[in-house]
C-alpha cells in the first residue's frame, strides 16, 4: 500500500473515532436488537380524552375533549364568545402543555330542565322551527335541521370556528356533531319529534366542517356515504356495550339502511376505513365500569380491538379499576417500536443507519410527523441531525417497514464527540420530541429512543 493511501485511511479512521463510532474491530457494521415493552402508557393523538375543563388529568392523557353548544358559541348573531369557551376549556394551558383537542359542536344536548342549545336569535330567525321534548333522554329542543336559514347560519358558525382554530392541528379530531341529540346524528322520533334530514341536507353539514378544518381528522357516528366520500373516520359512543358495538360494526362491514330516515343505502361498507382515518368514541353510560373493566374486561378489549379504536372520551375508564384502565390503554391506537438497528459507518458520507419499524397497536398514528436521527454530545446537545423518510401514517399494525438514513459527520471532529445516537418523533405544534416508542429501551420522560451510546 503506497504512502498516500495509508495517510487517507488513517485520516478516515480518525474521523470515525472522533465520532465515537469506531469501537468495533474488523467489521464496518454494527447490528443491534431491541425489545418490545408491554407497558401501558399514553402518546399523542391516542388514548383517553377526558373533558378539557378538568383541573387535573392523568399523566398518560395527551388528548382533551371539548364540546361547544351553539348557544355558547354565538350568543348574539355574529358575536362569538371565544373568551368564555377558551377559559372554560383551558385551551391556552393545554396548548402550552403540548396536548391536543377533540372537538364536538352541539345543537341539542339533553338535560334535566327545559332549555334550547341553539341561541335565541337563531330560534327567532327560523320562526321557532323544531320541537321541544321531554323524554327518556332528558329535556331539550330538537331544531329543524332542514331549515335553509338554519343551514346558512351553521355554515357561518363553523367557518368562524375554522378561522379561530383550524390553522394548525391543535384541534386534531372533530367528532362531527351538529345534528341530533348529543350531536350523534339520531333523534328520538318515537316521541313525535321530526326525523333527521335526508342525505342531500346532511351532506351540506359535512361539507361545512371539511372546508373549515383542513388539518383536523373528522369522524362520523355512522359509516355514511359522505364519510366514505371524504375519507372520514368513525366514532362509537357506545364503546364497551357488546350489542350496540356489534350493531355499529355491522354497519361498518355491511352498510345498509339508515333507520332514522329509511334511506336504503345511506350507510356504506367501510371495513378498511381505520387504515387511513381514526376511530374514536367514548365508553357507554349504559353499563357500569365494574362490568366493562373487571367482570367482562376481555370482552371490552376484544370490542376495542375489533373496532381499531384510537381514542375514548369524554367518558373514559375509571382509574379505580387500574388493571382494566391499563389494559384498555394498552389496546388503543398505535404502538410503534424499533426491533433492530444496523449502523454502517462510511468513510466519506457519514453513518448509514437502517431501522426496522413495527407497530404492535390496533391502528396507525394518523399524522406524518417528522422523524429524526440525531447524534448528541455528553450534554445532550444535538451535533448532527437527519430526517428519516417514513410516512408514519402508513405503518399499520402487524407491518414491518425498514428505513435507511445517512447521518453526516461534518461536525464530529476535534472537541465535538458523539456520546449517543438517538431517535425522536417531533410534534410540529411544539417542535419537541413527543412520541414514546414501545421499546423497553426507550426513555419515557424525554420521548427519546437511544440507539447507541459511546463506550
Amino acid at each position: 500500500m503506497n504512502k498516500k493511501w495509508m495517510i487517507f485511511l488513517l485520516g478516515a479512521a480518525a474521523v470515525l473515532a472522533a465520532a465515537g463510532l469506531l469501537f468495533w474491530r474488523q467489521s464496518s457494521r454494527l447490528e443491534m436488537d431491541f425489545s418490545y415493552s408491554g407497558e401501558a402508557f399514553g402518546n399523542p393523538l391516542m388514548g383517553y380524552a377526558p373533558s378539557a375543563w378538568h383541573d387535573e388529568v392523568a399523566e398518560d392523557v395527551t388528548l382533551l375533549y371539548m364540546d361547544i353548544t351553539w348557544r355558547e358559541l354565538e350568543p348574539e348573531e355574529g358575536v362569538f364568545d371565544w373568551a368564555a369557551i377558551e377559559e372554560e376549556n383551558q385551551l391556552e394551558r393545554w396548548r402550552a402543555e403540548g396536548k391536543h383537542i377533540v372537538l364536538r359542536f352541539l345543537c341539542d344536548l339533553p338535560g334535566e330542565e327545559d332549555h334550547r342549545d341553539i341561541p335565541d336569535w337563531l330560534w327567532e330567525k327560523t320562526g321557532g322551527a323544531g320541537e321541544a321534548y321531554a323524554n327518556s333522554y332528558g329535556r331539550g329542543f330538537s331544531p329543524d335541521y332542514s331549515h335553509p336559514e338554519f343551514i346558512a347560519c351553521h355554515q357561518r358558525a363553523v367557518k368562524a370556528l375554522g378561522e379561530r382554530y383550524g390553522g394548525d392541528d391543535f384541534i386534531s379530531f372533530i367528532e362531527l356533531g351538529s345534528l341530533g341529540h348529543w350531536g350523534e346524528w339520531h333523534i328520538h322520533t318515537s316521541d313525535g319529534l321530526p326525523p333527521m334530514p335526508d342525505q342531500q341536507v346532511r351532506a351540506q353539514y359535512v361539507e361545512h366542517w371539511v372546508a373549515a378544518f383542513p388539518n383536523a381528522r373528522i369522524l362520523m357516528r355512522r359509516p355514511f356515504a359522505e364519510a366514505q366520500e371524504h375519507g372520514l373516520g368513525l366514532y362509537n359512543d357506545m364503546s364497551g356495550y357488546p350489542e350496540a358495538t356489534a350493531q355499529w360494526l355491522d354497519w361498518i362491514y355491511q352498510g345498509g339502511e339508515y333507520d332514522q330516515t329509511g334511506e336504503a343505502d345511506a350507510l356504506v361498507p367501510m371495513p378498511d376505513a381505520w387504515k387511513t382515518a381514526p376511530v374514536g368514541g367514548e365508553f357507554t353510560s349504559s353499563l357500569p365500569m365494574e362490568q366493562m373493566l373487571d367482570e367482562q374486561l376481555e370482552t371490552t378489549i376484544a370490542l376495542l380491538r375489533d373496532s381499531h379504536t384510537t381514542f375514548l372520551g369524554p367518558k373514559i375508564a375509571d382509574e379505580e379499576y387500574r388493571e382494566g384502565y391499563d389494559a384498555v390503554l394498552l389496546n388503543l391506537g398505535y404502538r410503534l417500536w424499533i426491533s433492530q438497528a444496523d449502523l454502517s459507518p462510511g468513510l466519506l458520507k457519514g453513518v448509514e443507519i437502517t431501522l426496522t419499524w413495527q407497530n404492535s397497536g390496533v391502528a396507525p398514528l394518523y399524522a406524518d410527523w417528522p422523524v429524526y436521527l440525531q447524534s448528541v454530545d455528553g450534554d445532550g446537545r444535538v451535533l448532527e441531525q437527519a430526517e428519516v423518510t417514513l410516512p408514519l401514517s402508513q405503518l399499520l399494525p402487524g407491518q414491518i417497514i425498514q428505513t435507511s438514513t445517512v447521518l453526516p459527520d461534518t461536525k464530529l471532529r476535534g472537541s465535538h464527540r458523539c456520546a449517543a445516537l438517538q431517535l425522536v418523533i417531533v410534534d410540529p405544534m411544539t417542535g419537541l420530541p413527543a412520541v414514546r416508542l414501545a421499546n423497553g429501551e426507550a426513555a419515557g420522560e424525554e420521548r427519546v429512543m437511544v440507539l447507541w451510546k459511546a463506550l
